[in-house]
């Protein structure tokens, strides 16, 4: 059986279109691999692609794609609202046709280990690429961002996995992991008070007693003069979608806010879907292009 993998680099630009472009094109030099899903954020200031194909073709498009960024990218002088520790601050591996988990470890790991060789980039492993146990949330890996991973690389508890305890000077550092499906989903809500999206994003995460697999954050769109939740479902099967969108109508209705929106950040499983979605969801803009599935 033909092996097929899944890769979504994010990477730390979503306002300057030449560089954007550049990024992405370096990417798309790889024969075999396909871009099915292209997402860029000027307020989160971060860009995201959605690469399938064969494992060694679509790793080679990452590293391409993070040897363009690190030459364009000057990660000191970045500014945005998402979480972030490099130029290229995270590349996940999904394992899809052919291929288990076990294969998309060592896919994660032999491209970190290439990465903090060859471009002198500390790579930190996460997920089920992870080599310490509390290393397997990206969250963890990212805490603090960039400046806080500046002042603690030196540290034990800090180091990277690959390469030198030593931040590259423009492209920072990079986790690179292997995880099963993630949905990014990001929810706007009709108010500028930023601590409306913050108490919402608190009561929805897992971890605060929430929902099951729910990470989220609430961050400020400038350029659209409202907040947002932006929450990963790690676990859709148990907590779906729908799940999410109707904790976040009971609670904003609590604080008599509206729900102007939301989008989804890449692709989703097709069982994720569910009837009238995009009416439910209000979704800015979805699509059969949308559903994973619809690729293999």
């Amino acid at each position: 059986m033909k092996k097929i993998v899944e890769c979504i680099p994010n990477f730390s630009e979503g306002r300057d279109i030449g560089k954007i472009s550049h990024i992405v094109e370096a990417a798309k030099t790889v024969e075999g691999v396909s871009l099915i899903d292209f997402h860029s954020d000027a307020d989160h200031n971060r860009s995201v692609l959605t690469l399938i194909g064969p494992p060694k073709a679509v790793s080679e498009a990452a590293y391409r794609l993070i040897e363009k960024a690190a030459e364009l990218i000057d990660i000191k002088k970045h500014e945005g609202v998402h979480p972030f520790i490099g130029a290229v601050d995270v590349i996940p591996f999904v394992p899809l046709k052919g291929m288990d988990m076990k294969e998309t470890v060592e896919l994660a790991r032999s491209l970190g280990d290439r990465i903090a060789h060859d471009l002198k980039i500390p790579v930190y492993l996460y997920g089920e690429a992870a080599l310490h146990p509390e290393r397997k949330n990206l969250a963890d890996v990212r805490r603090g961002g960039f400046g806080k991973l500046a002042e603690e690389i030196k540290s034990k508890e800090r180091h990277p996995d690959y390469g030198e305890a030593k931040l590259h000077e423009r492209a920072g550092a990079v986790a690179v992991g292997a995880r099963d499906f993630l949905i990014a989903f990001n929810v706007n809500l009709e108010t500028k008070d930023l601590t409306i999206a913050h108490d919402i994003a608190k009561s929805i995460r897992e971890k605060h007693g929430g929902l099951p697999g729910v990470k989220a954050i609430g961050v400020p769109l400038q350029s659209k003069g409202i907040v947002q939740v932006s929450i990963n479902i790690t676990e859709h099967r148990k907590t779906g979608l729908y799940d999410v969108m109707s904790f976040i109508k009971d609670r904003a209705d609590e604080l008599e806010v509206k729900v102007r929106s939301s989008e989804i950040v890449g692709l989703i499983p097709k069982d994720a879907i569910f009837p009238k979605i995009r009416e439910y969801l209000n979704l800015e803009d979805f699509s059969e292009r949308k559903i994973l599935n619809s690729y293999l």
